[in-house]
This record gives C-alpha cells, sequence and structure tokens, in this order.
C-alpha cells in the first residue's frame, strides 16, 4: 500500500511539475529572446540621433562603441560606406534604404535589426544592430536547471509525505489484521489502539465492540447451556428413583449404570460451561490460571500442558457404550495397546471422539451389528480404530463434510478429523473386512513420548470380534 501512494503521489506530482515547467521553460526563452531584441532596437534608435547631427565616420564609430561594446552596431552611409562588420543581407540592407522601412527579423546565425536614417538631402542611412544566437539564449539554461531542480525537489517531497502518510495507515491496517487473527485463534481478550486516519480509528473501535459483544454472546451461550443441562437433572432424578423401584430385578444394575454414567456426564458438561470462558484445542470451554492467557482455537496447535492417556479415555468410553450394545444384543470387541499412548489432547476431547464414533455405529447399523474398538500404538502415533460390520459408508469423502452426508450431519466425523488435526494427525475411512466402516483416527504422540518407542506391551480383549453367531 505505501508503494502504491508514493507511486500516485510521484505520478500526479510529475505530471503537474511537467504542465508548469514545459510553459515556463517556453515563456522563459521567449522572455529572454524578446530582451535581447528590444535591447538591440534601443541601441540603434539611441545611435540615430548622433547620425542625424554628423556624418563623420571616427564619430559615428566612438559612438557606436558607447552604444554596444561587442561592436554589433554598424552604420551603412549613403556614399555606401560601411562602418563596421556587417551582418545583414544585401536584399534586406536595400530594402531598409530604399522602402525607409525599420527590419527586425531573424537571420542565420542570430537576429538582425535594421534601421532607417533620412539625412539632410534626402539621403538615406541605415544603422544596423546584429545580436548572435548566444545572446538570445543567454541565462536560458541556468533558468531551466534551477525550475529543474525545484520540480524535482518538490516531487521528492511529495513523495516522501505520501510515503509517511501510507506507512501510518499501513501500521494501522497491519495492527488491525495481526488482532482479528489472534481474535480468530481463540484469544478473546485481544483488543486494537485506535490509530491511523478516521476510517481506521472507526473500524479499531468497531472492532473492539464486536469482540467485547463476542466475549459477552459466549458467556450467555454458556450460562445457556449450563442451565439446560441442569435442568436434565429433574428427569435424571425420576430415572434414578425408578432403578430403585427396579431393585432385584436383572435389567437394575444396567439401568443404575447407565443412570450413573448420564449423572457423570451431565455434572461434567455443567463444570465446563461454569468454567472461565476460553477456548481449548477442539473449542471447548477449559479452564485457565490466567483469563488473559491466548488460548488456541479449533485446528491450532494443542494447549500447553494438555494431555490425557487415550487408551484410558478409550477403555473408560468403550466402557460405557457395552452398557447399551448389551441391550441391543450388539457383540463388541475392545484392543487396547498397553504401551504409553500420551496425546495432547485433554480426556473431554478425546472422550468426544470416542461417543462420536460409536455412536455413529448405533445410528447408522441396526440392532445386532457387531463393532470393534483398537488403540494401537506405533512410533511416533496413536491409533484408534472403529470398525463394524454394517452396511458401510459409501461415500468417504463425502462424509467428512458437515451436513452432506446422506441421514447424517457429518458433525460427529468431523468432530474426529477436527482432533486428529490439532496434535498433527490424520483421519482415514475405509471398509472392514465384512464390508463395513472402518475409521482410523490417527493421533501423534505427546512431544515428550514421540521420541522413542518401548518394546510392545500386550493388548486385552473385552466382548468379541468378529460378532458371534447367533
Amino acid at each position: 500500500m505505501r508503494r502504491s501512494l508514493a507511486g500516485v503521489a510521484l505520478a500526479v506530482t510529475s505530471m503537474v511539475a511537467l504542465s508548469f515547467l514545459i510553459p515556463l521553460g517556453a515563456l522563459v526563452m521567449s522572455l529572454v529572446k524578446e530582451q535581447s531584441v528590444t535591447a538591440a532596437e534601443q541601441r540603434a534608435a539611441a545611435l540615430a540621433p548622433v547620425l542625424t547631427l554628423t556624418t563623420d565616420p571616427s564619430a559615428l564609430r566612438e559612438s557606436a562603441a558607447g552604444l554596444d561594446e561587442s561592436e554589433h552596431l554598424v552604420v551603412h552611409l549613403p556614399d555606401a560606406q560601411t562602418l563596421g562588420d556587417t551582418q545583414a543581407p544585401a536584399k534586406l540592407l536595400e530594402r531598409a534604404q530604399q522602402g525607409r522601412e525599420s527590419i527586425s527579423q531573424k537571420t542565420p546565425g542570430g537576429w538582425i535589426c535594421l534601421q532607417p536614417v533620412v539625412l539632410p538631402g534626402d539621403r538615406v542611412a541605415v544603422i544596423e544592430n546584429f545580436v548572435p544566437d548566444e545572446e538570445l539564449t543567454r541565462g536560458v539554461r541556468a533558468s531551466w536547471a534551477v525550475m529543474l531542480l525545484l520540480a524535482v525537489g518538490l516531487v521528492g517531497g511529495s513523495v516522501l509525505v505520501a510515503d509517511r502518510l501510507g506507512a501510518k495507515v499501513v501500521r494501522s491496517s497491519k495492527k488491525l489484521a495481526q488482532a482479528s487473527h489472534t481474535l480468530g485463534q481463540g484469544n478473546l481478550d485481544t483488543r486494537v489502539e485506535p490509530m491511523g486516519p478516521k476510517e481506521l480509528r472507526d473500524a479499531g473501535v468497531a472492532f473492539n465492540a464486536m469482540a467485547h459483544r463476542m466475549t459477552e454472546l459466549l458467556a450467555i451461550e454458556r450460562e445457556l447451556v449450563a442451565d439446560l443441562s441442569h435442568r436434565l437433572r429433574t428427569p435424571l432424578t425420576a430415572l434414578h428413583l425408578a432403578s430403585e423401584r427396579m431393585a432385584g430385578t436383572p435389567e437394575s444394575a444396567r439401568v443404575e449404570a447407565a443412570v450413573h454414567a448420564l449423572e457423570t456426564e451431565l455434572h461434567a458438561i455443567i463444570a465446563a460451561a461454569r468454567t472461565p470462558l476460553a477456548v481449548g484445542p477442539m473449542g471447548h470451554g477449559m479452564r485457565s490460571a490466567e483469563p488473559s492467557t491466548p488460548r488456541p482455537a479449533a485446528g491450532a496447535e494443542p494447549a500447553a500442558g494438555c494431555r490425557s492417556e487415550a487408551a484410558e479415555v478409550v477403555r473408560r468410553r468403550t466402557a460405557f457404550w457395552a452398557v447399551l450394545a448389551e441391550q441391543q444384543d450388539r457383540p463388541c470387541a475392545l484392543e487396547i495397546t498397553q504401551e504409553p499412548t500420551a496425546v495432547s489432547l485433554s480426556d473431554d476431547d478425546i472422550a468426544a471422539v470416542v461417543d462420536a464414533l460409536i455412536g455413529n455405529v448405533f445410528s447408522h447399523t441396526p440392532a445386532g451389528t457387531a463393532f470393534g474398538v483398537r488403540v494401537v500404538r506405533t512410533a511416533q502415533a496413536v491409533e484408534l480404530i472403529v470398525e463394524d460390520s454394517g452396511p458401510g459408508i459409501p461415500e468417504p469423502d463425502r462424509a467428512l463434510s458437515r451436513g452432506s452426508s446422506t441421514g447424517s450431519s457429518g458433525l460427529g466425523l468431523d468432530i474426529a478429523r477436527r482432533a486428529a488435526a490439532v496434535t498433527g494427525g490424520s483421519m482415514r475411512i475405509g471398509h472392514g473386512p465384512r464390508g463395513g466402516a472402518h475409521i482410523t483416527v490417527v493421533f501423534a504422540l505427546a512431544p515428550s513420548q514421540s521420541a522413542g518407542r518401548g518394546p510392545r506391551g500386550s493388548r486385552r480383549r473385552t466382548g468379541w470380534w468378529p460378532p458371534r453367531k447367533r
């Protein structure tokens, strides 16, 4: 932008300078020429009275030398005698004598002025004054040089002023852009100091008002989530009482376990919504010791200190879903490595991925469809694999887009993909051995774990994979 403003200033001032320089240069040249010719005519007119008084050659030479030291003043007497070196063409001289006409015109090498003088006896003498080309342009180049220097100074000054103004505008624009990027990355405390031109100051004030309003709206939204979650406690209490009345029945233990798990999740949601407003790696609210500390947004680098054991979280969440799987007669297999599986995500983020993937199995496959969950440790990553024996995913690439897959919002797969991307991993969707969906989420190991890899430990299996024959 600075270059553009400087270029505009250079172009405009250059055109203005040229529009003045060209006419001024021509005017100066015309004035110098006119002054030289006028001076020559005045010298010839000044010698005319002397010629009317005397025609003595010595007196005329002395008078001519006093009027013109350059010896360009010449007298042509009636008796064809010429006093000085003449430069006048014969035709012009004859025309001035016979026609008694004053002549002033351009000739080769300069400018000639002829002034006829009528003497007693009706005789005509002619006074000649020749002005060389050097005198016609004397001082013109110096005047042009001065005007050119002034024009260059004006152009340079205007470009410098435009550059300074452009730097001020660019500085204000850069600060506003940086603040916008910082706000987009999740630092809700970002503000700018309005500066620069009035328009940019207004933009800075509007940005601060927008950031403040965003913080307020997010806080209101989190409070609303907490309130709505709290309202779920009433039906949850009713379920808890119903499970107590079912005590002693075969279904009592399973219902009580499901109610307890739901209550735990509900408390976690309320606690997260009540924490100070912040944004974690996956966009969830998280607690921070200093509210003003910048926090990464979704898709950004993991938050410092955010770390959890992926295998343990997967084990807990799979155990939760196993209760519902048993009710729907779904064979469930769990295979987890015993090697360290620390990744740079919170327990809530990993749990959200597991819930999203297993939830898709329950939502998009019929009851009785078997599924399995595996956690595999590689040299640099932890792989979470969820597969089933259902119909599979017909368009894997399209399934990753929210709202684009048939019969699904695509939100669950997008949550898993973003969680993998936060750690520097990836996500793959394919077909399993039995034709069902085979989803692999790769989490990069936390920095302290990715340097080396210990010996592979054993795996523990719960449930069945492949599904039992019914």
